[in-house]
């Protein structure tokens, strides 16, 4: 086909099916028009096979037929092609010298990216001698001058003019979902220029975003320390077109079509049943933790007061329970749901993976950023799962971003705050794999109570025996297996993602006074049953609580698209907040609710006996000098009604604590 045919051919196709698209993008400045491939393969075939075989030639002429038109600047519009066929779909690792030089797409996810730097595209230089001006066009790597002019004369000319355009290379990483087994993902460079590196598009191929990219796949040569070129030839892929290929809940588009859908399904009686029946259809019962977990999407409104104190929006929740009770698969379903979901897993996670690491830069030499999973979710959830199997200093790490929402890091000479507005969803096993049902649920939980307490609910599943329920969620498990699809979602998985996205964009709500009285009435009663016996009062429920309840109410408005939390949402929210305080922070003993429990492992009741034990030390030094036996302690406790194994117990914390330490066998001195 020939080039001035193609020419033609592109103008007309542009003039019937794009003319306001172009002039659209004109208007906003943006110099590219975005096109359908399919809409040409349907124009002419053998326009279509052209771009596919010869791109390069194919683009120029194309942008050289958008250049017709007689509108004002309509030079240097870039044309961008998008919905290429299946077939022109090419995995990282099958490329090979064959593909060179064609069009082709693939997909990955964005691992490295370099900062955007000026390109010369093409200069002009004066000769000397007769004035003559040449072009030259700058297509390799190196610098290029003329070799000679047409007057004779060789070498030496002045450079006049170079035009320049931003350039970017970034590194392209294959998507873990399409390989088998232990292959390890390949890399790609792929190299960005002109509109393609613009502050909208910059967001876009931000590290870790999943993108496809459209391109022609080139090589490039390989410089020997001699400065020689080597046989062996680099490839890399010159990218014609990027899209990102997930978005937030903020980025996701919404047509009026589904807002009406949207709305229809808000005006529902039974919406938030049906929404609950829709987060994990394929488990069995669990309504309060499914109920959590509709609101966790949601979220509540992040706030940022005027001497920029942020009050974090997200909710976190921590499932802890017996093995096999579904908690995994709870975590895989929101990961799903969830449009910038990541899923990590106990063991295989490092305090540098979780929030950031810095590590050496071979594109740019020294060092650069590499975001975390935690990073890489901001604006969606991460799902971590097996959370007691993580080693300390990595769980240390969370505890910024789960609070504060961001993550600090100062390495080598890099020191940075990145943002991780992150939603946690965790799960963990109890201490010794299984609840002890007469044993109290907070000792069993095997994690900081630093950490435990930036949760805002946190959910003991138990798994006891009991007969109906035990059949009912047989015949719902075997039923599943008979037939995989008998229990659809009540509400479209599309529909419920457009949905949480459309009441995350749109609905910021705000407290009523008859929201905010229940709330403080439920939290000023809790605070009020306090007991004083025995010394030290237990608290419980502290501020934390308080906020995870205006956070819980906010959510619970969103699911109705209101932008009013009315007494309703709050009694929602204290019910959830009650059941979880009930469940984790009851302390058997005095028969009241010890958010201590949960925040430092230490009790009220067992506090108070520690202060008593400590006055009875400290007395029988007085009398017995330096080296006191234990016997003596337990005698001295049973005048005050302290039973022998609470003595013990809390002459072991004190040990612990490094307050007392054993000299032999039987006695005890303080420190």
């Amino acid at each position: 086909m020939e080039a001035l045919e193609q020419i033609n051919k592109f103008h007309e196709f542009v003039e019937t099916n794009y003319y306001s698209s172009l002039l659209n993008s004109l208007r906003k400045d943006t110099r590219s028009l975005i096109v359908d491939f399919s809409g040409i393969s349907k124009f002419d075939v053998e326009l279509a096979n052209e771009i596919l075989e010869n791109p390069e030639e194919a683009i120029k002429a194309a942008e050289l037929g958008i250049q017709e038109f007689d509108i004002e600047n309509i030079k240097g519009v870039r044309i961008r092609f998008r919905n290429l066929p299946e077939g022109q779909k090419i995995m990282v690792r099958d490329i090979r010298s064959k593909h060179l030089g064609k069009f082709m797409w693939t997909e990955g996810i964005v691992k490295q990216k370099s900062d955007v730097r000026p390109q010369v595209t093409s200069a002009k230089f004066e000769c000397p001698s007769c004035g003559n001006v040449i072009n030259v066009l700058q297509l390799n790597g190196s610098f290029k001058e003329p070799s000679r002019c047409s007057c004779g004369r060789k070498g030496r000319f002045n450079l006049l003019s170079k035009e320049l355009v931003d350039a970017q290379g970034i590194v392209l990483e294959e998507v873990p979902e399409s390989m088998e087994g232990g292959e390890q993902p390949k890399r790609i460079n792929v190299f960005l220029k002109d509109d393609l590196v613009s502050p909208i598009s910059e967001k876009r191929t931000s590290p870790g975003s999943k993108v496809i990219v459209v391109g022609i796949i080139k090589e490039v040569p390989i410089i020997l320390r001699t400065g020689a070129k080597s046989t062996r030839f680099d490839i890399m892929v010159e990218a014609n077109n990027i899209e990102p290929v997930e978005e937030t809940f903020y980025d996701l588009e919404i047509s009026e079509e589904e807002e009406k859908q949207i709305l229809e399904l808000a005006k529902d009686p039974r919406l938030y049943q049906k929404l609950i029946n829709s987060i994990a259809p394929s488990i069995y019962g669990y309504d309060k933790v499914k109920e959590s977990l509709l609101l966790q999407l949601l979220g509540g409104v992040r706030k940022v007061r005027s001497d920029k104190v942020v009050s974090r929006g997200d909710l976190h929740i921590l499932l802890v329970g017996d093995p096999g009770s579904g908690k995994s698969a709870m975590l895989k379903r929101v990961n799903l749901i969830a449009p910038k979901g990541r899923y990590v897993s106990g063991k295989g996670v490092s305090g540098a993976g979780i929030t950031a690491a810095v590590v050496r830069d071979e594109f740019l030499r020294g060092w650069s950023l590499e975001a975390g999973a935690l990073v890489l979710a901001s604006n969606g959830i991460c799902c971590i799962d097996e959370m007691d199997k993580m080693s300390n200093e990595d769980r240390a790490a969370m505890h910024e971003a789960l609070e504060q929402q961001t993550v600090s890091i100062s390495k080598a000479n890099i020191q940075a705050t990145l943002l991780a507005r992150t939603t946690v969803l965790a799960a963990a096993n109890p201490k010794f794999g299984r609840f002890d049902p007469y044993g109290i649920i907070a000792d069993q939980i095997n994690l900081p109570p630093t950490l435990i307490n930036r949760f805002d609910l946190i959910f003991p599943i138990k798994d006891l025996p009991e007969e109906t329920r035990d059949e009912k969620m047989a015949s719902h498990i075997l039923s599943l297996h008979q037939s995989p699809d008998i229990f659809e979602p009540e509400v479209p998985t599309e529909l419920l993602k457009k949905y949480i996205s459309y009441a995350r964009q749109k609905i910021r709500p705000i407290l009523t006074d008859g929201a905010l009285q229940e709330i403080k009435e439920f939290y000023l009663k809790m605070r009020a049953t306090v007991s004083s016996e025995g010394g030290i009062q237990a608290i419980p429920i502290s501020p934390r609580q308080l906020e995870a309840l205006v956070r819980l109410s906010e959510a619970s408005a969103k699911v109705r698209l209101s932008d009013k939390v009315t007494k309703k949402d709050a009694d929602k929210a204290i019910e959830l907040i009650e059941y979880c305080l009930m469940q984790v922070g009851l302390d058997r003993e005095t028969g009241k609710i010890d958010i201590d429990r949960i925040a430092t492992g230490v009790t009220a009741t067992q506090r108070s006996y520690i202060l008593i034990i400590k006055e009875v030390i400290s007395e029988l030094e007085n009398k017995l000098g330096k080296t006191i036996p234990i016997d003596d302690v337990i005698e001295e406790a049973k005048l005050r009604n302290i039973s022998d194994d609470k003595v013990e117990e809390a002459l072991e914390k004190l040990k612990r604590s490094g307050d007392l330490f054993e000299p032999r066998r039987g006695f005890i001195s303080r420190i």
